[in-house]
């Protein structure tokens, strides 16, 4: 969810060959902001590209919203990637943020000026932008976005999760446009746009643009055909069963992009977030060049749970990003109940399994702290193993399943739009009549245990989800 996001990018690893698959679930952050903050202009001009900030406050430094690490080396993918051309200006790495400061420890210029060269980076937990073949760059809007701290002393105490943090600027009002054509903008070729808090993705370029019956799609020229066939077939029914099942999510006529980085040898990689009305997809790797069953099959999934999005992650939304389970563990098991019910022959058990197995792996620290530590597939796996508990203790008071336990707390909360995590726990006491799960449940998440088998085995035992113990593995049945 990028979802919402983000958020993170989280590792999917699905078993297969040489398969990558990432799938980012971005921080959330939903506030009361400052009216104002700073004016940027991003422009391309061939292959130079630059923003100019245009400050709206004196401020000694001005911290970036958007400043997650690159996944594996933990590094700023901004300091790679930017460079301050304005005398006097220093970018550099504080705490959680990446920062613009006076070098004389003065207030900033009111004008900066950065030179940047876009580059296609799994990040941990953010949206990326995306390179596509032919040249043209899609690009998370959100990322100029910054708020001014009074020294960097300050920054060091600034929170990862700015939600409830109190800001004194709003997001950015930012300006596209590429001097040589129009932009791609909300579904639309324009000279330029201009808007604050867009949550969207600008395309600079060409690519394919296809509206069809209930979806857009906008593909790398070079992408392998059969990947954008499958997804315009598929991607409609997934909605439709959630749309059966949840009510109304957060757009009836979504947009996919998907870029191709091109058939890198030995490799098979798919990621995937959502904003607003948009899943993003990126594929590589001379696995995906041929369609095959596999392959076919993590296409799917990504459909699947990127498009649950739109009801958890968007419709409702987490409170604060420690909650990431409640969308990502959620949005997992939208997607392995819907894609069963559509291919009844799909594997479904082996996706739960690995679930299971994954959140025993990651469960011996707080789950709840897992962003913190880089561990993001921790808000996936066992995210999904509580909502899997949820789903058993729905099937016992009602005989209903996983949709029937979410529909009532989207439904709840569609006019907030927050699903909290004392609502879900309340939700799960109601419907279980066992504390103790929730109890458990609670301890995974705040401490996490030198006996994580055993404490998910408990869960799963409470709430009457069929298991055996192998060692320490824990098997469904």
């Amino acid at each position: 969810m990028l979802k919402t996001g983000s958020a993170a990018l989280t590792a999917l690893m699905l078993a297969f060959g040489t398969c990558e698959a990432m799938s980012p679930g971005p921080p959330v952050v939903q506030q009361t902001l400052a009216p104002s903050g700073p004016a940027v202009t991003v422009t391309r001009d061939g292959d130079a590209w630059t923003a100019e900030y245009r400050l709206d406050r004196d401020a000694p430094v001005w911290a970036f919203f958007r400043s997650s690490l690159i996944s594996g080396s933990r590094k700023p993918w901004r300091l790679e990637q930017w460079r301050v051309v304005t005398p006097g200006v220093v970018l550099e790495r504080i705490g959680n943020y990446d920062v613009l400061r006076a070098a004389d420890g003065g207030p900033a210029p009111r004008e900066v000026r950065i030179a940047f060269t876009p580059a296609t980076e799994h990040l941990e937990a953010a949206y990326r932008v995306l390179v596509f073949t032919n040249g043209a760059v899609a690009g998370p809007s959100g990322q100029c976005d910054g708020f001014p701290m009074a020294s960097p002393e300050a920054v060091v105490d600034v929170p990862t999760d700015l939600n409830g943090y109190p800001l004194e600027a709003g997001p950015a009002m930012v300006t596209w446009r590429d001097r040589n054509d129009p932009i791609l903008f909300r579904g639309r070729r324009v000279a330029e746009a201009t808007e604050a808090g867009a949550n969207t993705y600008v395309l600079f370029g060409e690519a394919d643009l296809v509206v069809g019956t209930g979806l857009t799609t906008v593909a790398d020229p070079q992408l392998p055909a059969w990947i954008g066939d499958a997804i315009e077939s598929f991607a409609p029914r997934v909605a439709d069963y959630y749309l059966r099942r949840l009510g109304p999510g957060e757009t009836d006529h979504p947009t996919i992009m998907m870029s191709w980085s091109g058939p890198t040898p030995g490799k098979t990689s798919m990621g995937g977030s959502v904003m607003p009305g948009l899943v993003v997809m990126a594929f590589e790797g001379e696995g995906v060049l041929q369609p095959s069953e596999p392959v076919l099959g993590v296409a799917r999934w990504f459909i699947g749970h990127e498009s649950a999005h739109f009801w958890l992650g968007q419709t409702v939304r987490y409170e604060r990003a420690r909650d990431a389970w409640i969308m990502e563990g959620g949005a997992d098991l939208m997607a392995i109940r819907a894609l069963k019910a559509i291919d009844p022959a799909w594997d479904d058990r082996a996706e739960l399994q690995k679930e299971v197995d994954d959140c025993v792996r990651l469960a011996d620290e707080p789950v709840a702290e897992a962003a913190g530590r880089g561990e993001h597939r921790a808000n996936y796996a066992c995210g999904a193993v509580f909502s899997l508990a949820a789903e058993a203790v729905q099937k016992r008071a009602t005989g209903g399943d996983w949709f029937d336990f979410l529909k009532p707390l989207i439904d709840a909360n569609r006019a907030d739009g927050v699903l909290t995590r004392d609502e879900w726990l309340a939700a799960l006491d109601q419907a279980s009549g066992d504390p103790a799960l929730g109890r458990d449940i609670e301890t995974l998440l705040d401490e996490g245990s030198d006996d994580a088998a055993g404490l998910v085995a408990a869960v799963l035992a409470r709430a009457g989800v069929p298991h055996r113990r192998d060692g320490e593995r824990i098997v469904l049945e």
